[in-house]
């Protein structure tokens, strides 16, 4: 007669709350190019690179998500883009 023991492991996954926040300028049909990305430059400190591909993808899919973050760290950035005129929001 054989007996088996069942050993039973709690196991505990520890998940790290992020509290990471979006900001996410929209399409507009009033700002240039020149000055989407300048702001993005400005604002978010993105390169020039970066600014330019997300003004390409907010003209053509309608949003973007440009920074992510937490939230005391993007207000100030969301804000800088909305005094430049851009439409944006921390989702």
């Amino acid at each position: 007669m054989s007996t088996k023991e069942k050993i039973q492991e709690d196991v505990s996954v520890a998940e790290k709350e992020s509290s990471q926040n979006e900001i996410v300028l929209y399409n507009d049909d009033v700002n240039t190019f020149d000055h989407v990305i300048n702001s993005l430059i400005f604002a978010c400190e993105h390169t020039p690179e970066q600014a330019e591909q997300c003004s390409i993808i907010v003209h053509y899919k309608g949003k973007c998500t440009v920074k992510t973050g937490e939230f005391n760290e993007l207000k100030p950035r969301c804000s800088m883009l909305l005094e430049a005129g851009l439409s944006a929001e921390i989702i």
